[in-house]
């Protein structure tokens, strides 16, 4: 399978291209992006593991600051790339094939306000078949990057208060809690995400301030994704279309 050119879900006129045989993105980087939460004094926004920049493209709906999309795939980052300018964000969105453990190399310290992950999941060996693909298993397992690394790296490039804004799993919550309190990050905000009514959650969106002092966290009304009969809820609805609210 080719290159293809796709909608993005929230459509406003934005255009996303894909490799399905390479790699996609998923609902998680669509609630991501909503959940960011943008003021005024934000002026720089990076992406850690961008894929084809669906986080960064939904971002430009939000806001005007400089959005930073890295990710350590060269391919995926020159479909990021071509969305881009098909979408004339040149000026906004810079897109750069770069390891996220190195981004220090390249970006100052405390040079960003916030930072967005949709992390590997699953660690190395959680499942009894790793996908066969190469870049599908790092985008899945933590193959390469762990999640202390994503941590670790938003530790040196967020500035004071600054936020690192990612989606995991639930079952991982405890570990993501610790090293979130080992690395000097507080969370703010908190939502559960789960498939369906009645079923367990899945996944988690955090909101963890660097250097923030310890207080009350926001723990936000669940988010379901389906409704009984497999449509999307009213609520994950009104994500794909945030310019139309």
């Amino acid at each position: 399978m080719e290159k293809e050119l796709h909608d993005l879900m929230a459509y406003d006129g934005l255009k996303i291209y894909q490799n399905k045989k390479l790699l996609s993105f998923s609902i998680d980087s669509i609630l991501l992006a909503n959940f960011v939460k943008i003021t005024p004094r934000i002026k720089n926004i990076m992406d850690f593991g961008t894929g084809f920049a669906p986080i960064p493209l939904f971002l430009s709906l939000k806001t005007i600051a400089k959005i930073t999309a890295i990710d350590i795939l060269e391919e995926a980052c020159e479909y990021s790339k071509d969305s881009v300018s098909i979408n004339h964000l040149n000026n906004q969105i810079e897109v750069r094939n770069l390891d996220i453990r190195k981004a220090h190399e390249i970006y100052k310290d405390s040079s960003f306000d916030i930072i967005t992950c949709n992390p590997p999941f699953f660690k190395a060996g959680d499942e009894k078949v790793l996908n066969q693909i190469e870049e599908r298993t790092t985008a899945r397992h933590e193959t390469h990057l762990k999640l202390e690394d994503m941590i670790t790296q938003a530790k040196r490039l967020l500035s004071t208060g600054g936020s690192l804004v990612f989606i995991h799993r639930v079952d991982r919550l405890e570990e993501i809690i610790l090293l979130l309190n080992k690395h000097r990050f507080h969370i703010k905000r908190m939502q559960y995400v789960y498939p369906k009514k009645g079923k367990k959650a899945l996944m988690v969106l955090i909101d963890a301030k660097s250097n923030s002092k310890t207080g009350s966290m926001e723990l936000l009304e669940p988010l379901c994704i389906y409704n009984e009969d497999g449509t999307y809820t009213l609520e994950v609805l009104e994500i794909f279309n945030y310019k139309r609210r």
